[in-house]
């Protein structure tokens, strides 16, 4: 499998945030979970900021599912204690 040349810190159409690669499996076949981190700024004026795993091959086109409305995001509960 070919590696992405995705960095941390890189930014995708829908404004999402790549905060980190890991190793841990996504959901989708042969994938891992990434950690993107949502850089929309609210109505209000704060940015959203919320955090979600992604698989690694939806990073490009994947949007908030707080603020945007996307699918739920994978759990990074182990990621966050590890």
């Amino acid at each position: 499998m070919a590696k992405s040349p995705r960095q941390v810190g890189d930014i995708n159409r829908n404004g999402q945030r790549l905060v980190a690669k890991t190793d841990e499996p996504g959901n989708d076949y042969c994938q891992h979970m990434w950690v993107a981190e949502c850089e929309r700024q609210m109505p209000s004026g704060k940015q959203c900021g919320h955090p979600y795993g992604v698989n690694s091959s939806d990073f490009f086109q994947r949007k908030c599912p707080l603020c945007q409305g996307s699918a739920p995001g994978l759990s990074i509960a182990a990621v966050e204690h590890a």
